[in-house]
């Protein structure tokens, strides 16, 4: 406590520097134990990048190569697709697909030779052969589900198609996944 002088003021003494010395040093201990725990609440620099667009060079795909990339932790196929493979999953009697979609709707307007799926079975989650099964596009081993190239479920117990991750050509040699385009179709073709 100050001590007060014949006129009345306080007056500081060794004490008072004592106690306000030793409440500076326990909030600068305080702040020092406490920072690392509010620092490690902050994601590091690969929980971000997982969240990230990926960008995929198409000029080294051969045709008919498939390309396995990661996007957010899952397994994304790239395939560049023959002609041959086009056109067999252009004339595919839709009615005859457990879950039916048309080639053009999976593939992006006037870039049909690239299709970009979601890698894993839609049964269980496994991760198809590619370029296998009665179709040539994917089959799974674990339980038989069978994918056409156009990623489109043709038999075996998965009940829906290979997802389409969001994607976008960056150019005509390059794709972004994990970003659409944010210019609408018919801007686009104009």
């Amino acid at each position: 406590m100050a001590a007060i002088t014949a006129t009345g003021q306080t007056k500081a003494t060794r004490r008072d520097f004592m106690l306000i010395a030793t409440g500076a040093a326990g909030a600068v201990g305080a702040a020092a134990i406490v920072w690392p725990f509010v620092a490690s609440m902050a994601p590091d620099a690969f929980v971000i990048a997982a969240g990230a667009p990926v960008d995929v060079d198409l000029a080294p795909v051969a045709d008919g190569q498939i390309v396995k990339v990661f996007w957010r932790g899952k397994l994304v196929f790239v395939r560049n697709r023959t002609p041959k493979e086009i056109e067999e999953a252009e004339k595919v009697n839709l009615a005859s697909l457990p879950d039916p979609q048309p080639d053009s709707a999976r593939v992006k307007e006037g870039k049909a030779k690239w299709l970009v799926v979601f890698g894993n079975c839609t049964h269980l989650g496994c991760v198809p052969l590619g370029h296998e099964g009665t179709y040539e596009g994917w089959f799974c081993p674990c339980h038989g589900s069978v994918y056409d190239t156009s990623g489109r479920v043709r038999g075996g117990p998965a009940p829906l198609n290979l997802p389409i991750p969001p994607y976008t050509f960056v150019s005509d040699t390059k794709i972004r996944i994990g970003e659409e385009s944010k210019v609408p179709p018919k801007a686009a073709a104009a």
